[in-house]
């Protein structure tokens, strides 16, 4: 070994000590200045971070102007299933990353916004960053859900604003309670806003923003929960030995355990025992860490909520049902309002000095999440999807409008009761209502609901017809209508023929007075005997033919009369026996009309008929055998020139009140004759511009009768009056036991689908329509009055909904006139042309004559009716 290291050692070790000394004392000396200039150090950091924010919030700003909005709108039918929603959740997720690079994390978020202002029950937007817009578009539940690019939305102010954030709060690593797709997730939230009314400002909005974790965020989270856990182990293990001890050294201390040592005679060991304190157990990082184990679709939310409103307390009130209805999601962990309460005083989102951050992330779109809030998608199954079928949503005036008296533009459909208990006279729109049905049993407030619309519309200056066999709806209606203002526009056809002195009015089918196309009249008569009777043109070719031909010569010589300044010497119904058994009648008959005939029934009659046997007129003259034997069909169709015209009657906004009388034979084919005119009437609008034509309403009581009787015709309504705005609003017991084509188009073509109560069988056919639900057994236990109806707004399909059916003597109390009614039944009658029943038999009968000295006076010579009768006329 060297002789000079001792010497070199002895030199080191001075110098070593110095500079720890010096070491020690510099670090004293610095630790000295801070305490002495802890204000320098304080001021630099707090402007470090002064200025590094004021980047970060204008690098944001930035990055919040390049978002984008989108609204999505589910079908009736949107029924996602769990797997479509949680991709759903995913590409939220992927999403919320698409901004640039230098965008702070704030802004790196996607925002889910549920908004109720009284423009929808809750309107579900996606708020992001304009480079997800394409993945957001194409959303995984397809067709059901329609996903429009949206506005910004610019909010007036309110006078009353209460502002909320919710945390997670309970177990950290707890997931929130699993909340079942049936019934709605959403729809405790649907139900804290289904009282909003936008009249009072009122004003609800829930905002969800979702960022995806960063790495270094979850690890320094998942740092601290195990070190939590461990702490937490370490606590128990020390109270349980802390316990053991205190046991030990009870038992040793006990009186008991000194006398069983006296009377052993044995004494206690030297010292105490040793007592083995319990080893802190092992922390499962599965256990620990709970939901945050694993890393896969794990994300951070934000939860804002701000509920508004123009009248003191609505606001905070709406802000506590949005909290209950946060409750439900709640489990292992649960939203709860950030926060303190102090007395009466709250302190949270809404004061200083948490208010002015609040207002920068709910104006700015930014998320800046409490380092509690961790969830995975999963969590959030029932606010990753819009409204489904299980979601039973109110319905709002902007939904439904509400009925005014007066306004012509709305029709009344019924009550509703809101969720509040509120009840309002809902309408439809007038030019959407096209058509209409309502089936349920007798007496279950089907007719009063129709009575109340055509009321509502009558008094709003629209023209209606309503065909009631049984004729109950008129006195019923009849106070209600009795006002001045309408008295002139309401006719009364009334077929009963009741009391001591009947008064009927009167309808030639085959008059040309009116205008009529020769062509239309034949065809619509001849059509509503055919439906009566039943004929075709495969089972009764000869009768067809024999009344078509017979009506071709009556029409033109009513024409004739008609162009002569004669329209009082028409032919009626009645006239066709005398064409066909009467050969001088004939005779006249045809030279009147020969020019004006086509070659094809001219030579029917020269060629064809003479072969005829005198039993092929049997099938035709019986139904009008049975017409004439009833006096009052008889004075009703016998007369040469009608009042009733209802093409005028729409025209002109008329109120036709039309009660045939029955269901009898002799009824039905009056019923017939009555719908095959208001087709042809309603056909002929053709001829006038569409923006001419005047609405009108028929209403059909008992579409049963009516439709026993004309079947085709009443279809063909429903499937062609609308082009003319002709509505039709049906009503009848059974749906089943209408015609097939009927029903079919019923169904296909009602703006409005009404069920009261019934028997299951009878409003299976309607609910079927509603993919049952409300299902049959619900529909077939409603009270009277009660209906669920479906109805047609702004092109959407509201319902199906429960509407209390108007009542009159409620809803249009203010209307009746009780007194004026007998002065409007003798205005109706009058405006109908209703003359004494005995006076208009006589006018009938005479008709004969009056028609056979027209057609005399109009022969052309006695030469060309000689040769006529050559020719095989007779």
């Amino acid at each position: 070994m060297d002789s000079t290291a001792p010497y070199l050692t002895s030199q080191a070790a001075p110098l070593v000590s110095g500079s720890v000394l010096g070491l020690f004392t510099g670090i004293v000396r610095t630790v000295g200045w801070v305490i002495t200039y802890w204000y320098v150090l304080a001021a630099a950091a707090i402007i470090v971070w002064a200025v590094g924010e004021v980047v970060v919030r204008r690098l944001a700003r930035k990055a919040s102007a390049e978002r984008m909005a989108l609204e999505l709108v589910p079908s009736r039918h949107f029924d996602p299933g769990l797997e479509e929603i949680f991709r759903r959740g995913v590409q939220l997720a992927r999403a919320s990353t698409s901004m640039p690079w230098w965008a702070p994390r704030r802004t790196k978020a996607v925002q889910i916004r549920l908004r109720a202002d009284g423009s929808s029950p809750l309107r579900y937007r996606i708020e992001g960053p304009a480079g997800g817009e394409r993945l957001l578009s194409i959303t995984p539940f397809g067709p059901d859900v329609a996903v429009n690019r949206a506005r910004p939305i610019v909010d007036r102010p309110r006078d009353h604003v209460v502002r909320a954030e919710f945390i997670l709060r309970g177990r950290p690593t707890a997931p929130l309670r699993d909340v079942p797709l049936d019934p709605d997730p959403l729809q405790p939230l649907v139900d804290a806003v289904s009282d909003l009314r936008a009249e009072l400002g009122d004003l609800a909005e829930i905002r969800l923003d979702i960022q995806r974790a960063p790495k270094w965020a979850l690890r320094a989270r998942r740092l601290q929960l195990m070190a939590d856990a461990r702490r937490s182990e370490r606590r128990e293990a020390q109270r349980a030995a802390r316990w053991m001890r205190q046991d030990a050294m009870g038992v040793e201390d006990s009186l008991v355990l000194h006398l069983q040592q006296l009377v052993s005679g044995r004494k206690g060991g030297g010292g105490r025992r040793l007592v083995m304190p319990p080893v802190p157990r092992r922390v499962d990082p599965a256990v620990a860490l709970g939901k945050l184990a694993e890393d896969d679709h794990l994300v951070r939310v934000q939860l804002l909520v701000i509920t508004a409103s123009n009248t003191e307390g609505r606001a905070h009130a709406r802000l506590a049902q949005i909290q209950a209805a946060l409750d439900v999601f709640g489990g292992g962990s649960r939203w709860a309002m950030r926060g303190w309460s102090v007395g009466p005083w709250r302190f949270g989102a809404d004061r200083w000095p948490s208010r002015r951050g609040f207002e920068r992330r709910w104006q700015l779109g930014h998320c800046q999440p409490p380092r509690a809030n961790w969830v995975r998608l999963d969590e959030l199954t029932g606010l990753l999807k819009p409204p489904t079928v299980h979601c039973r949503l109110p319905l709002l005036a902007g939904d439904l409008p509400s009925f005014e008296f007066g306004n012509p533009e709305l029709l009344l459909q019924g009550i509703y009761r809101g969720p509040d208990g509120r009840r309002r006279l809902v309408a439809t729109y007038a030019k959407e209502t096209l058509f209409e049905v309502g089936v349920g049993k007798a007496g279950g407030g089907k007719t009063e609901r129709a009575l109340a619309q055509a009321i509502g519309w009558a008094h709003a200056g629209g023209g209606l017809m309503f065909v009631d066999p049984h004729r109950d709806s008129w006195p019923r209606a009849l106070p209600f209508l009795a006002h001045d203002h309408l008295m002139q526009r309401i006719a009364l056809i009334d077929l009963n023929a009741g009391g001591p002195s009947p008064q009927v009015s009167s309808w030639n089918p085959l008059g040309m007075h009116q205008g009529q196309a020769a062509h239309e009249v034949v065809e619509a008569v001849t059509d509503a005997y055919a439906a009566v009777l039943g004929w075709d043109n495969a089972g009764a070719p000869r009768a067809l033919t024999i009344f078509t031909a017979a009506l071709a010569v009556l029409v033109a010589v009513n024409e004739a009369a008609c162009r002569a300044g004669r329209p009082e010497d028409q032919a009626t119904i009645f006239h066709v026996r005398a064409l066909l058994t009467d050969p001088d009648f004939r005779t006249a008959a045809l030279a009147a009309v020969e020019g004006r005939l086509d070659e094809e029934t001219r030579s029917w009659w020269r060629a064809v008929f003479p072969t005829l046997p005198a039993d092929a007129f049997a099938v035709v003259l019986n139904p009008i055998a049975r017409l004439a034997a009833n006096p009052v069909t008889r004075a009703f169709l016998g007369q040469s020139a009608g009042v009733y015209n209802i093409r005028a009657a729409m025209d002109s906004r008329m109120i036709v009140w039309v009660c045939p009388g029955g269901n009898g034979p002799t009824d039905r084919l009056i019923t017939a004759l009555l719908a095959r005119d208001l087709l042809r009437a309603v056909r002929s609008r053709r001829d006038t511009p569409e923006d001419q034509r005047v609405p009108f309403r028929p209403y059909f009581d008992e579409l049963i009768t009516l439709t026993g009787a004309a079947p085709e015709t009443i279809a063909a309504m429903f499937e062609d009056f609308r082009k003319y705005k002709v509505h039709v609003h049906g009503m009848t017991q059974l749906l089943a036991r209408l015609p097939t084509a009927v029903r079919l188009s019923l169904v296909q073509n009602a703006s409005t689908l009404a069920s009261t109560a019934g028997s299951q069988s009878a409003v299976a056919p309607i609910t079927s329509e509603w993919g049952d639900r409300p299902s049959p057994d619900v529909v077939a236990s409603l009270d009277r009055f009660e209906h669920y109806m479906s109805l047609t707004v702004q092109g959407r399909r509201i319902g199906p909904v429960r509407i209390t059916g108007p009542h009159l003597d409620e809803v249009f109390a203010d209307f009746a006139r009780p007194r004026q009614a007998a002065a409007l039944e003798r205005s109706a009658r009058a405006m109908a042309g209703a003359a004494p029943l005995d006076q208009l038999s006589a006018r009938a009968a005479d008709q004969f004559n009056r028609v056979g000295g027209f057609l005399a006076q109009h022969a052309s010579t006695s030469t060309s009716a000689v040769r006529l009768q050559k020719k095989g006329y007779q």
